[in-house]
């Protein structure tokens, strides 16, 4: 089953869950800042999307962090980052078991999910 990661009160999970619902996707929703992330889940996430792609440098949060933390960023600290806060990792992030989508883009969901 497909699961869809992120945070309630998000915007881009917003619009993400609308698609899915609109187009008839079956999907579950796992609110990370209310139940938790696993490290094996984000673990995975990293070797199938990357640290790049999974970290939000647009977001609140990562603007809070120290500049010396946000310039001396690499996978293994990015990596810790992401489990401490997990409103660090850009949303939402979708997840069937084999692929994982990072982010809304409705081109790539009418791709993928249709």
């Amino acid at each position: 089953m497909l699961t869809v990661y992120g945070i309630r009160t998000c915007d881009t999970v917003r619009k993400a869950r609308k698609w899915l619902d609109a187009h008839g996707v079956a999907y579950r929703f796992h609110d990370f800042r209310q139940q938790g992330l696993e490290p094996a889940l984000l673990r995975r996430w990293l070797d199938r999307a990357g640290w790049e792609a999974l970290l939000n440098r647009r977001g609140t949060t990562w603007r809070a962090l120290p500049e010396a933390v946000r310039t001396g960023i690499d996978a293994h600290r990015a990596a810790s980052l992401l489990l401490e806060q997990p409103t660090l990792i850009k949303r939402p992030v979708v997840d069937d078991g084999r692929a994982v989508q990072v982010g809304f883009d409705p081109q790539e969901y009418e791709r993928r999910f249709r």
